[in-house]
């Protein structure tokens, strides 16, 4: 977060264990000990590194740590993608959209079990890209997760390295335009140890701007599946989110 903020890279990736978005500010939960991402962006707005930060979260869990810590802050926009009640249980609703001045900056996108490339591109461009450009960060902060990959055990989702690929590049865009490029990304969820690899490497390769050459055997299986494609009910659960994007995140703007 420091080399970012202080210029020295572009963007960057922090390939740590254990992962952190499920830690409140009272303790760990879910595998999680310490919030990392809360910790970096708490310590960066006290230096005054960062006035305001988004937090995009596609794990495939609710990012229910990150959005605890922020609930009540107007310059910390939380954003989680995840399967709808999955886990922690009754956690990432729609009406969960924080407290107090707070209040429009805390978004959840509780994807129907099933939903694949289609669905998670739709809510980045319905919800999540919308939501960056109203709120204009200083720098965005990615949780990223892999466990909603269609190979995950702790998870029923259906994405592949071409989705992890694709919403990674939309999010390096909306950083330049929106904040000169910075883009700081943690590792989260993700427990498929043939998938992650390839998964993780997508993100990568697209935040360093080069290609390994690396093709993912594990890919094509899954891209030529039914119901990739963004279905009815998918679409619907996103329009409820994207709602919030216009009614909620724009009257806390103003």
């Amino acid at each position: 977060m420091d080399a970012v903020l202080e210029g020295w890279v572009d963007n960057a990736y922090a390939l740590v264990r254990p992962p952190g978005h499920h830690a409140r500010r009272a303790g760990g939960l879910g595998f999680c000990l310490v919030n990392n991402i809360g910790v970096a962006i708490a310590r960066s707005i006290a230096r005054g590194d960062a006035e305001r930060v988004a937090v995009v979260d596609f794990d495939v869990h609710h990012g229910n740590g990150t959005q605890d810590i922020f609930y009540a802050d107007p310059n910390v926009l939380t954003i989680s993608l995840h399967q709808d009640q999955l886990f922690p249980a009754n956690s990432g609703h729609l009406h969960e959209n924080g407290n107090g001045p707070g209040v429009g900056a805390n978004l959840n996108v509780p994807l129907p079990p099933g939903s694949g490339h289609g669905a998670y591109l739709a809510a980045f461009d319905e919800v999540v890209l919308p939501a960056l450009h109203r709120f204009v960060p200083d720098v965005i902060v990615v949780a990223a997760g892999y466990d909603a990959g269609a190979y995950d055990p702790l998870g029923r989702q259906m994405l592949t390295s071409a989705t992890y690929r694709e919403m990674t590049r939309k999010l390096l865009s909306a950083a330049e335009e929106l904040c000169d490029g910075r883009l700081v990304a943690s590792h989260e969820g993700g427990y498929s140890p043939w998938a992650v690899p390839f998964h993780g490497l997508a993100v990568l390769e697209e935040m360093a701007g080069v290609r390994s050459g690396v093709a993912d055997p594990f890919a094509r299986s899954f891209e030529i599946a039914g119901q990739q494609d963004l279905q009815p009910h998918q679409r619907s659960a996103i329009e409820r989110a994207a709602n919030l994007v216009t009614n909620r995140l724009d009257s806390t703007a103003s």
